[in-house]
Parts: C-alpha cells; sequence; structure tokens
C-alpha cells in the first residue's frame, strides 16, 4: 500500500511547477506531486553507490524492460531492433520534424492538442494544419472529412496523434487508429503517435497502441514512448522510439544522433528498467487514485461549480474544464483565477483550436490538495 496522500513540500527544489508566488497553487504543467515509486528510488541509490558518472550505454534490460512491459500490459509485441532511446519525447519530436520534412511543409494536429507540438512545428518553419474535432458537449471525436482534405494537401508531409490524448484524455479505438493509418497511407503522410500518457488510464480501461491497429500504420509510424510521465520521472530525460519500418528507422537514427540527443545518462537506462520491471503495483494503485481525484472533481462541479462542466476522459490526469457557460474567454479566464485565488491552471487556447472555452487542470496532487484546488477554482470563477 502506497501512501499517495503524502504532501511533499516542493518549493526551492528547481521545480518549474512550484516556481511561484508563496500564495499560489500550481495545477498546470503535467508533472505529479507524488513521489515517485519507492522500488525506483531504491534503484537510483544503488546506482549511486558506483561513484563514477562517466558516458553511458543502453543495457540489455533496457531494451527487455520494454519489450516485456508493452506486451505483457498492452499486448504487443516489440522487436528489440525497432527500439532507439531518445532523452526526450519533445526533443525526439522536434529532431525528427527538422530532419524528416522540409521547411513549409504543412503538419497535422487534432486540435485541441498538446500546445509543445505547436512549438515543434513553428519552431522548424514548419506549418502546423490544425483539424479541429468534433465536440458533442460530453466527448470528442474524428472529423474525417477534413482531416482527409487536410491530409490531401500535397504539401502535408505528416502528422502528430496523441494516442491516449491531452488534452482531452481520449482514448482512441482501433477504428479510429486504422481510419488514421489509412488515410495516411493513401496520400503519403508519415505518422508520429506521441504515446507518453498511455499508462494512465481510467481502472478495467486500456489504450490501443497506434502501431498496434493495423500493418499501414505499423509500416508507417514513429512511436515515442517513455515511464516518465506514468511514474513522475520527466526530469531523467528519458525515451524509445518505437520504429518497425526499416527505412523509416534509419531516417530517425540519423536525425537524433545530429542533434545529439540519442545517449542515455547515468540514470536514463536504470529508471526506465526500474520503473518497467518494479512499479506495476504502484502504478496500478496510482491510477485508482487519479481515478478517485477525478471523481472527486466531477461532483464537486456538478454540486458547487454548475457553470463548469467536466470532459471525461479515461487517460491521463490532466481534465478538461468546459467553461463555456463563463461566456469568457479562457486566457482571461485563467488569468482572472490566478490573480484572485493564486490558483494557476492552463488557458485551453493554449491547445489551439477548439480550446477557447476551456481549462486544463491537473489533478495528480493528494486528495487535500486537490480539495483546496477546487475551492479556489470556486472563489476564482465567483469574482
Amino acid at each position: 500500500m502506497y501512501n499517495f496522500d503524502r504532501i511533499i513540500e516542493r518549493r526551492n527544489t528547481d521545480s518549474i511547477k512550484w516556481d511561484i508566488e508563496d500564495n499560489e497553487l500550481p495545477m498546470w504543467v503535467a508533472d505529479m506531486d507524488f513521489q515517485t515509486a519507492p522500488e525506483i528510488v531504491e534503484a537510483f541509490s544503488e546506482r549511486l553507490e558506483h561513484p563514477v558518472f562517466g558516458y553511458c550505454k543502453l543495457c540489455d534490460e533496457w531494451y527487455d524492460a520494454y519489450i516485456n512491459w508493452w506486451k505483457t500490459n498492452h499486448g504487443m509485441e516489440i522487436n528489440r531492433e525497432h527500439l532507439l532511446f531518445c532523452s526526450g519525447v519533445v526533443p525526439a519530436i522536434s529532431s525528427i520534424i527538422r530532419h524528416i520534412t522540409v521547411p513549409e511543409d504543412k503538419i497535422v494536429l487534432l486540435t485541441p492538442n498538446y500546445n509543445h507540438f505547436y512549438n515543434c512545428i513553428n519552431d522548424n518553419d514548419r506549418q502546423v494544419l490544425e483539424v479541429e474535432m468534433i465536440y458533442n458537449k460530453s466527448s470528442y471525436y474524428i472529423d474525417y472529412e477534413s482531416l482527409e482534405n487536410a491530409l490531401a494537401k500535397p504539401d502535408t508531409t505528416m502528422m502528430i496523434v496523441c494516442n491516449p490524448q491531452n488534452p482531452t484524455g481520449t482514448i482512441w479505438n482501433s477504428s479510429d487508429l486504422r481510419k488514421i493509418g489509412e488515410l495516411c497511407i493513401k496520400y503519403g503522410v508519415t505518422i508520429i503517435s506521441d504515446e507518453i500518457h498511455c499508462d494512465i488510464v481510467t481502472p478495467g480501461k486500456e489504450y490501443v497502441p497506434f502501431s498496434f491497429a493495423s500493418e499501414n500504420n505499423k509500416n508507417n509510424s514513429i512511436t515515442c514512448i517513455a515511464p516518465t510521465k506514468a511514474f513522475n520521472l520527466a526530469g531523467l530525460q528519458t525515451s524509445a522510439l518505437y520504429i518497425p519500418n526499416e527505412n523509416i528507422r534509419e531516417k530517425v537514427r540519423s536525425s537524433i544522433e545530429k542533434d545529439e540527443i540519442s545517449m542515455p545518462n547515468s540514470f536514463a537506462s536504470a529508471a526506465a528498467v526500474a520503473a518497467f520491471t518494479k512499479g506495476e503495483k504502484w502504478l496500478v494503485e496510482l491510477n485508482s487514485y487519479i481515478y478517485n481525484n477525478k471523481m472527486t472533481v466531477k461532483n464537486y462541479l456538478q454540486q458547487e461549480i454548475p457553470q463548469i462542466k467536466l470532459v471525461w476522459g479515461d487517460a491521463t490526469y490532466l481534465l478538461w474544464l468546459d467553461c463555456t457557460l463563463l461566456k469568457t474567454d479562457s486566457k482571461e479566464l485563467a488569468a482572472k483565477i490566478r490573480k484572485n485565488t493564486g490558483l494557476y491552471v492552463m488557458a485551453g487556447s493554449y491547445y489551439g483550436r477548439g480550446g477557447e472555452k476551456f481549462l486544463r487542470m491537473n489533478v495528480a496532487c493528494p486528495n487535500k490538495v486537490l480539495l483546496e484546488g477546487l475551492e479556489r477554482l470556486k472563489k476564482g470563477i465567483a469574482v
């Protein structure tokens, strides 16, 4: 039994999330306020017993850890030679865009979507091509007519899929993933699937790996996977790229080597091995705790803040809050809440078209902290 109710002081620890004013409560960026699994901390302690931290290579256990985790937990067979190490998912995506596409190419995003994808595209002089998803006041669906029109453009060369989806928490089903794959094959568009949130799911639910949905998907995709979100290890800079297609894989290998993001640090391998071989019980309890936090938010909003509606998603610890009834822009709303209460949440407009009336809220924190955040939210919209 792990203690997720424990409040850990993170101020003055060089935390991006907690680099705020004393009266503020951060529930914005996607890292958790829980201690990582004790089994992982123990593995770090064992590594520290050897006092030399020189250049590292990947151990066999690193490959085995990914292969066994995806087979056991997600039913997918991964071949060792199809895995590449990278120091992070966002650096990998930026590198792939820079070296596999050319300036002014269009890259498709289903919006609202993770804000750093926009940075990866725009900062490399490519163009974001937004395809807004259909929102039916409770969940999201793909507008396939608009998606096909976007993919059919002659200068569209890549699509980034967030699977499961951030910020909506949507778990895409096999049918949706196959349809995306078929359209991308039809128009010669390469797919990057960011699956970093795949292990944070409602108990009893399961995500479908993009490459597992069909042979088309498998042969035309780059899948980004990592233990960092699920086990709160983002600061360790460790991830993997799963690329079955040899031609694509060698292009990606070249790109990440050119950008010097293909070598592990002294803890990157140990972190992944410990997480995937010793962290499952902790993760099961974590997902149960996050689910209970989501239910706390759902019930609180219904009873105390009916002007805001939770858009239920079965993945991630990031909640997508529909604030349409408040009739204000999300940036103005988030700024007002922060100014008047100290609660720091993300404006939905940062996530592109369709996010203008939403807020994103991180609930990966002790329940007591969550309740304080909800009280601040209530106060913030009442001012």
